[in-house]
């Protein structure tokens, strides 16, 4: 009889980091090579416009929106025993309320926080985190180069400011293994060699909080 696995993989893998960091793409080559299903953040917010144009309360409802609808995916996941398969997400439930924080007034934030509790008890905890990092100069350079609508509205000091809430909160990450990539100087979707370092990386177990940087990397632009 063949020898068992020396590592199981993680039955529900999470990728994080702020916009155009490639959580993404690197979530969908993980499910293709892994036969998992694919679990996909919110990207039809209907409040999303006016929160972009700044228009009053806007902030607020495009957080709820946000909140819900990832509760309510999130929820609906089934990782019991029985099921076998893998589960890759481009989000994790806790980005929404570091989004809170950065958006909400106090008084909106308040009303936030206890919707928030509420369904933060509810959701599954991803057993394997990977944290994208990038340079806000090299998101930045992302932003322009895919040209999304209103993403060339974001602003450097808000693109810094929430590179600087996903630092300090991964610092202070303890919920599950956590994989840390910078990502500035590679490029998974058109360098094979670094997405061949990474696939063999997640071949071994992460526990804790580990960091990942493939060999010669290049730049990504």
């Amino acid at each position: 009889m063949p020898n068992p696995p020396l590592y199981e993989t993680p039955r529900f893998i999470a990728i994080e980091g702020p916009i155009r960091v490639g959580k993404t793409s690197l979530a969908d080559i993980l499910a293709e090579r892994l036969g998992a299903e694919r679990l996909r953040d919110i990207d039809d917010n209907p409040f999303l416009r006016s929160f972009y144009n700044e228009k009053p309360g806007a902030a607020f409802t495009s957080q709820m929106h946000f909140l819900l609808e990832r509760f309510k995916q999130l929820r609906a996941l089934d990782l019991s025993a029985s099921a076998s398969r893998v589960v890759v997400s481009d989000y994790i439930f806790e980005k929404d309320k570091l989004f809170a924080y950065l958006n909400l007034n106090d008084a909106e934030l308040r009303l936030y926080e206890q919707y928030y509790e509420l369904f933060a008890e509810q959701v599954p905890i991803p057993d394997l985190v990977i944290y994208l990092q990038a340079k806000p100069e090299m998101l930045k350079k992302r932003i322009e180069k895919k040209n999304v609508p209103f993403e060339n509205r974001i602003s450097e000091e808000y693109l810094n400011a929430v590179v600087n809430a996903y630092e300090h909160f991964f610092f202070h990450y303890h919920s599950s293994n956590l994989l840390v990539i910078e990502t500035s100087e590679i490029d998974f979707v058109d360098r094979n060699e670094d997405l061949k370092q990474l696939l063999k990386r997640l071949s071994q177990p992460v526990q804790g909080t580990q960091y990942f940087l493939p060999l010669g990397s290049a730049n990504a632009d």
